[in-house]
């Protein structure tokens, strides 16, 4: 994930801290080749020496990178060269090792040199000519497959955190492929197009040429992101790539999210980083990253209280108006400018207030963009009450935060690298961040901060900072009457690069927009709609084993639940033989494995061997989250009582809790030393069953709620068997009788309790129903079926089956036979879901489709 990304970048950094990296390079500048050379220092003297290392030839500069890690890089801007013998330049010489190769350098030299002036104006158009003249074609032999037709080819830049690449990209009919110019930092960039879930165009310095691929669903970091030389190129790329995945994800309107945030369907974060992403905000561009707002405004108090509306943030002001004296003096300077006018000389996001707040989890950045210093310590992040306190009062200071605040990753708040940052005027090193009172550790204060995001307060308020930042108050007159004016450079069409013919104003004018802030795209041209508070109702049919009551949010005029009647139960089952296929939706790449919906039937959860669990919306017919725990199968899920919560098992051993409310992961449990195959919740108690032939089961401690962010269970019992336990389902009802139950479950591929909690109906690889008295353990009875059952659910004579062949088969149990088939799926039906009423199920198969039936009386 990106918190793994940004650890890793670290890392790197320090393990190359006198390396090469496009992090030396100036702005517009482009690195061509490098070759083998000696630096010789004194050279016919004494104390001659000679270090060897690599000479990187770049558009603006000569450097020269040592083998030994003590000695520092070499940076020579090509306007100090006043030679180019063998080769030496100012007071430096350099011997190259392979003779051969010298007439090439010099004359790449002598090539470089000649086009400098016009490199050093960073013209677009000069620079392909130049890179046309060097080098590039894209090499063929580089694909794949010799089966692979390919489609297109250009020329474009990749584009990384501070630094854009130039080179070559290709697509085929299997592939996406970047060769960068120089081979850095491999020869070549190979993403399937299979496996891209997820394409977006994106404006790069204000202008519409930019490309971001993803291969995951919901990760902040893309797999690539290209800068194009002009649009169409740009939007060739995306159609190609559009037409040949198989997976591709339909960019949703803002308009579709903010009716899913509207409804609870998701989260605030979800929602805003849904707006980022639309926004054309992306974690490659640090001059468009993700801006969230500051929420909480009290950082003195020892406890958190989230019910007072004093503890927030005004989220109907931009940062710069929360300050009224202030303000007052920015609007009296605004009325004294002459045009164009603005408000605030500095932006609410830019890189340096980004590498503001991850100094300590990405210091090359920093390093970058200060000219190879941290800032003075007493401006370094060092507390969020001062950080905060500076936003309120400073005169330049109106930064917003970034989604590191509201995640759970809090490296960015530890100096865990050990960096010397610096000593502060009353002589503290810089350590790490500062914390308020209230949060016991950088977890506690990640996790308050969640809990505030989502908070009532914060969800009834959070449409008017969207106005602000992403809405219909970001231009024009309601931009100046809420005091949201920044400098016209920071709006897109504030400036046509193109028009611009003086190259250093040109230079300049996107120094500007890259290093001093960009306002996101405009989402919304009219006031955004505030959210959908619902009332909270008790539900009325929790166990009474359970440790809570829980509560489930309820629309106004959602009708009471049905009356669950024996006599209704009685006449589902009697014409279940009706059930008809309503619709159908291939969700998943991979064979759906488990089904779970909620109370009011609204979403449905569904877990696959594609390592993934969707929560798919039955209202608007999309999926509404995708999550990924691992890289691997995902085994089945259950909903715990009040909608909170899904917990899902993995073939990685794991047993995963999301969190629906917040739309993260909240917690895992080490559940099995193999995979886990199936669980199941009942009474407060989950249970789990893997291939390494044991049950366990789970008890949730006393005092600890299911709905809580963090759960917590102890092991009642794990038992063992000599055969792998491939499902387990439902049922089990007191403890005693579950661990004596549990012992018959071993051999079983699939199980079922009847509502009389006394007989167990299974079935397994041998093609058989069989009927078992808990009790005695005395098999009553045993139905020979010609293909293995997958699924089922029973009323303790009907059985509705789904079969290994895509069939749904309706059994008579006392007359051992099949009574009706129905056509499913084009694969095994792998899960079922039925309601309470035993009118609606919902079956997920191999063919990756989920289907839902009606019963038609």
């Amino acid at each position: 994930d990106k918190a793994v990304w940004k650890k890793q970048q670290s890392n790197l950094f320090f393990f190359f801290i006198c390396r090469f990296s496009l992090l030396l390079l100036n702005l517009e500048e482009y690195y061509f080749e490098q070759h083998t050379a000696n630096h010789i220092i004194n050279k016919d003297c004494k104390d001659e020496r000679k270090f060897r290392g690599s000479l990187k030839i770049c558009s603006k500069s000569i450097i020269f990178e040592p083998d030994d890690n003590i000695q520092p890089i070499i940076k020579i801007p090509l306007r100090d060269c006043i030679s180019l013998f063998g080769i030496n330049l100012t007071e430096h010489l350099f011997q190259l090792d392979v003779a051969g190769k010298v007439g090439d350098v010099v004359q790449t030299l002598h090539q470089v040199c000649s086009y400098s002036i016009f490199l050093h104006i960073s013209s677009q158009h000069l620079l392909i000519f130049k890179l046309e003249v060097n080098l590039l074609l894209f090499f063929t032999c580089r694909f794949q497959s010799i089966s692979e037709t390919l489609h297109m080819e250009c020329k474009a830049e990749m584009v990384t955190p501070l630094v854009t690449n130039p080179g070559h990209v290709c697509v085929t009919d299997a592939n996406l492929y970047f060769q960068p110019l120089n081979g850095y930092p491999k020869p070549v960039v190979q993403i399937t197009l299979q496996n891209v879930r997820r394409i977006y165009k994106r404006r790069h310095g204000l202008m519409p040429l930019g490309l971001e691929v993803f291969c995951t669903e919901n990760d902040l970091c893309s797999d690539i992101y290209l800068k194009f030389y002009n649009y169409q190129d740009r939007d060739e790329v995306y159609f190609l790539i559009a037409t040949y995945i198989e997976n591709h994800i339909a960019e949703h309107t803002a308009e579709s999210y903010m009716l899913q945030w509207q409804r609870g369907h998701i989260s605030n974060y979800q929602y805003l980083l849904h707006l980022n992403n639309l926004a054309d905000r992306s974690c490659n561009d640090l001059s468009q990253y993700p801006v969230f707002p500051w929420i909480i405004a009290d950082y003195s108090s020892s406890v958190l209280d989230l019910t007072k509306p004093e503890t927030f943030r005004d989220l109907s002001k931009p940062v710069g108006a929360l300050n009224k004296e202030r303000l007052d003096r920015l609007v009296t300077r605004y009325q004294e400018m002459p045009e164009p006018k603005f408000m605030y000389g500095s932006h609410y996001s830019s890189p340096g207030y980004v590498l503001f707040y991850l100094v300590r989890v990405a210091p090359e950045y920093m390093l970058c963009l200060q000219n190879g210093k941290f800032d003075h310590a007493d401006r370094m992040f060092n507390s969020i009450a001062e950080t905060w306190k500076n936003c309120l009062d400073g005169a330049t200071d109106f930064k917003e935060l970034i989604p590191e605040f509201y995640e759970n990753d809090s490296s960015f708040l530890v100096n865990s690298l050990k960096l010397d940052l610096g000593k502060r005027q009353g002589g503290k090193m810089v350590e790490d961040v500062e914390l308020p009172p209230w949060a016991s550790g950088p977890d506690d204060f990640l996790q308050k901060s969640q809990e505030a995001l989502e908070s009532p307060y914060v969800s009834e308020h959070l449409h008017e900072w969207i106005d602000i930042i992403f809405g219909y108050k970001q231009k024009g007159s309601e931009a100046i009457a809420a005091h949201n004016v920044f400098h016209p450079l920071t709006y897109e069409g504030g400036v046509d690069l193109n028009s611009i013919m003086d190259p250093n104003e040109k230079v300049a004018l996107l120094t500007q927009i890259l290093e001093f802030g960009q306002t996101p795209k405009q989402l919304f041209t009219t006031p955004h709609p505030q959210r959908i508070i619902p009332k909270l109702k008790s539900l009325s049919r929790t166990s009474s084993h359970s440790t809570s009551i829980a509560e489930s949010p309820v629309s106004p005029n959602e009708e009471s639940f049905e009356d669950l009647t024996e006599e209704s139960i009685t006449l589902a089952w009697n014409n279940i033989a009706k059930l008809k296929l309503d619709k159908q939706y291939k969700i998943h790449k991979e064979a759906i494995t488990g089904i779970a919906v909620t109370c009011n039937g609204s979403s449905v959860f569904t877990t696959s061997q594609d390592s993934t669990l969707k929560m798919f919306s039955k209202d608007s017919k999309t999926i509404q989250r995708s999550v990924s725990f691992s890289n691997m199968a995902l085994s089945s899920c259950v909903i715990l009582p009040g909608d909170t919560t899904v917990i899902s098992s993995s073939w990685d051993n794991h047993i995963y809790f999301y969190s629906i409310a917040f739309g993260r992961q909240q917690d895992v449990l080490m559940g099995h030393d193999d995979a886990v195959s199936k669980i199941c919740w009942r009474d407060g108690r989950l249970f789990s069953a893997s291939w390494d032939s044991t049950v366990k089961v789970w008890h949730c401690v006393p005092g600890e709620t299911v709905s809580n962010k963090k759960h917590h269970f102890e092991l009642l019992a794990e038992l063992e068997h000599d055969v792998s336990v491939s499902m387990l389902m439902h049922a089990l009802v007191t403890r005693t009788e579950c661990l004596n139950m549990i012992f018959l479950l071993f051999l079983l591929f699939t199980s079922f309790f009847h509502t009389d909690s006394r007989h167990l109906l299974s079935t397994g690889e041998d093609c058989c129903f069989k009927v078992i008295d808990v009790q005695t353990g005395m098999l009553i009875s045993s139905v020979t079926t010609e293909e293995p059952q997958r699924c089922f659910k029973w009323d303790g004579n009907t059985i509705l089956s789904g079969s290994q062949s895509g069939e749904l088969l309706i059994w008579d149990l006392l007359g051992g036979k099949v009574t009706e088939r129905i056509k499913g799926h084009t694969g095994a039906v792998m899960s079922m879901w039925m309601n309470e009423q035993c009118n609606s199920v919902i079956t997920g198969g191999e063919d990756k489709h989920i289907m839902f039936w009606k019963l038609q009386y």
